[in-house]
């Protein structure tokens, strides 16, 4: 067994932002399709355009599109930061107690 007693901070702040982009794609083929369907249910008059906020298909619905590059890029820049902070408080985390037990 081995202490983990610090982290490159470089490389833990890349693996967050490849795990942010990640989930953002994921969110945004949700965003995208998900307002895709309930737009062309309104338009085919499926659902009521009031109760749902939608004028139908639009050029909304082609900008909603957007958040599968936009999402992935916002999530995968705070994951960067917050993986720059994880990293940096781990590092004084392990100076102070030791730092974890890792079995190789």
């Amino acid at each position: 067994m081995e202490r983990l007693k610090k982290v490159s901070v470089w490389s833990f702040a890349k693996f967050q932002t490849v795990l942010g982009a990640l989930i953002g794609l994921v969110c945004g083929i949700l965003y995208a399709f998900g307002g895709l369907v309930i737009d062309a249910l309104v338009s085919a008059g499926v659902l009521s355009p009031e109760a749902m906020s939608t004028p139908g298909l639009s050029i909304g619905t082609l900008l909603a599109f957007g958040a599968l590059i936009g999402m992935p890029v916002i999530f995968g820049f705070f994951g960067m930061i917050l993986g720059i902070l994880e990293a940096l408080l781990y590092n004084q985390y392990a100076k102070w107690f030791g730092g974890i037990r890792i079995h190789f």
